[in-house]
């Protein structure tokens, strides 16, 4: 679960140039394919799956919204804890409320089934390799 490092972007330039040494690709070449292709996760995207499939394993240390208030909104989103510390909004704990509920309803949905819940996790993940899994992440 150290997505979320510092050091995080050079292991990820490290992965990339890995993927293109394995297949005998160009130094130039776009990785987003290399990645779809071989059905492999990149560092980012590994990082959401992991923090996802704790949240859903681990259902019992979070709260949703509809157990803090009757007021019908998303029942599927947990309820983030009042910090004021950026270095706890970083931790695992926060982070991974936040990225759950920037998930599809479909896979939150799922949350029950953890294999399910795994796949469609996965084939999410795969299908938007790139930019938009920064946006899950923030």
């Amino acid at each position: 679960m150290w997505g979320n490092q510092p050091y995080s972007e050079k292991i990820f330039k490290i992965q990339r140039r890995v993927f293109r040494i394995i297949t005998n690709s160009r130094m130039r070449n776009s990785c987003r394919e290399l990645f779809k292709k071989l059905e492999i996760l990149p560092l980012y995207s590994q990082y959401i799956f992991t923090l996802s499939i704790f949240v859903i394993k681990n259902k019992h240390l979070f709260y949703t919204d509809n157990q803090i208030h009757s007021i019908h909104t998303f029942k599927t989103n947990l309820r983030p804890p009042t910090a004021n510390l950026t270095k706890f909004q970083k931790g695992v704990y926060y982070s991974a409320i936040k990225i759950f509920n920037n998930l599809p309803h479909n896979v939150k949905d799922l949350a029950n089934e953890i294999v399910l819940a795994r796949n469609a996790l996965k084939k999410f993940l795969l299908m938007f390799i790139g930019p938009c899994i920064i946006l899950i992440v923030e």
